[in-house]
């Protein structure tokens, strides 16, 4: 749909909230993107932003009376082009509906609104002694509703589980307007069908989340740390799995390779050691002696498989400089890519974590077969590895190069039985991947369900799905 004057935004304006509605062509388009590369962004007709579910409300009415496509968005964090903007279409970003609601300490639940940032709700929650594990890398910056969009992990998977694991309940405003109650805030329930599972991981092609109601744990224990140095990737891999196979239950188990550790220590001064082939970052959260008891089995495990040191810390102080240090693989890497062309495609393929030692082996040999470089981080506790591709983004050649390697990757997770995307979502980047992955059984419910919850095809439309 081409941007058109005739659809007469005038109306929309009248039923939303003062200054809610923004038709200046500049502030439109700095919104018409997120983070990924190789996304096209269309021009949108206007900019709602949001301040409460009546505004959410009027858009969707709205947008169904005169067939608009709808992309709604938060903090525009995203990987995927997801929230990208389509021509003609309305751009509806929630980030101001960023309230939490309630805290319930006796229920150990929380209700917030889609706006609300990641580590403000933990620093809320801290307040009365619960916690919100779900720690996606952007925690400081990425939003709750876009994490239940994308169904967002981090590093304290492996233990804690991701964003899905913790939504109780949620209210959506359908494509037609229609507010509607899903889940519910109790610990059980299996009153009908899961629907707010459904819109977990759904990017907004289902609907518009409006509010939030999380499952949270009594605050955390204070971690400690041990680091493994290891000569390749492959022999990490292979320690990952032995060692989670063992029956350990660390509260996180990270992976940086060589290239990822390099740019790290030229970003910051973290202490990490130079000339490595992979390193492992373990946490264990156990209660008394357990937590060394796990740190000292990882190590036992770690040298069984040729690790060559394994260092364990119970000082906050380590604890905290090496998970900021992974953290700081992203900006890190965004700062190395930009003096090599600007170049940077993040991939986000899951493996089985018995499948480690061979996704590395491979994942060498397509870093050796095209000419750009190739950077691993990720959480290899429950196998979801994030290798990036930086190229120059300038020379045609090394584009075509970069398109192929991301392409083996996803590639690769599908062989070794694993997913095109564990957390980072489909959007329009991996839209055609999906189709892949999924079944013809698979395919045709997704279809189905896209069907019946958006008949004119208006929300979020090209992205996921490819319709």
């Amino acid at each position: 749909m081409s941007v058109t004057a005739e659809i007469p935004t005038q109306d929309l304006e009248a039923r939303l909230s003062p200054g809610a509605l923004v038709t200046d062509r500049d502030v439109i388009d700095s919104y018409a993107s997120d983070k990924a590369l190789f996304c096209p962004a269309g021009q949108a007709l206007a900019l709602v932003r949001a301040r409460t579910v009546d505004d959410v409300v009027a858009v969707m009415s709205f947008a169904t009376q005169h067939h608009i496509p709808v992309v709604t968005q938060g903090a525009r964090t995203g990987l995927s082009g997801a929230a990208n903007a389509v021509d003609g279409g309305l751009l509806l970003n929630v980030a101001a509906m960023d309230q939490v609601l309630e805290i319930d300490e006796v229920n150990r639940t929380c209700r917030v609104q889609p706006g609300v940032i990641n580590q403000d709700l933990k620093t809320a929650l801290a307040e009365h002694g619960l916690a919100y594990p779900p720690d996606p890398g952007s925690v400081a910056i990425s939003t709750i509703g876009g994490n239940v969009a994308t169904n967002a992990g981090g590093m304290c998977c492996v233990k804690y589980g991701v964003t899905k694991d913790y939504v109780r309940a949620m209210t959506v405003v359908l494509a037609d307007g229609t507010v509607t109650k899903l889940g519910r805030p109790t610990a059980k329930g299996v009153a009908g069908l899961d629907l707010a599972a459904l819109f977990v991981g759904s990017e907004g092609t289902l609907g518009t989340i409006v509010e939030v109601t999380l499952a949270l744990k009594p605050a955390l224990t204070q971690p400690i740390t041990a680091v493994g140095i290891f000569p390749d990737t492959a022999s990490a891999g292979r320690t990952v799995t032995e060692y989670m196979g063992s029956g350990a239950n660390p509260s996180m188990l990270e992976f940086i390779d060589d290239p990822s550790v390099a740019m790290i220590n030229a970003y910051g001064d973290f202490g990490l050691p130079d000339d490595v082939g992979a390193l492992l970052l373990v946490q264990s959260d156990a209660k008394g002696a357990g937590a060394m008891e796990e740190l000292e089995a990882f190590r036992r495990v770690a040298e069984s498989n040729g690790g060559s040191e394994v260092f364990v810390s119970d000082d906050p102080a380590d604890s905290q400089m090496l998970v900021a240090a992974r953290r700081a693989v992203a900006p890190a890497m965004e700062k190395y890519a930009h003096t090599r062309g600007g170049g940077e495609l993040v991939d986000d393929v899951c493996v089985p974590r018995s499948a480690l030692g061979e996704f590395f082996e491979r994942l060498a040999l397509i870093d050796a077969r095209f000419d750009v470089e190739v950077a691993t981080a990720g959480h290899a506790g429950d196998g979801n590895m994030h290798p990036s591709v930086v190229f120059d983004a300038g020379d045609e050649a090394q584009v075509s190069q970069a398109q192929e390697a991301f392409a083996a990757i996803m590639q690769l997770g599908l062989d070794l039985g694993g997913t095109i995307t564990g957390e980072h979502g489909v959007g329009f980047l991996k839209r055609e991947w999906l189709g892949r992955e999924l079944d013809a059984g698979a395919r045709l419910m997704h279809t189905q369900i896209k069907n019946a919850l958006d008949p004119l095809g208006i929300l979020n439309p090209g992205k996921m799905f490819g319709v």
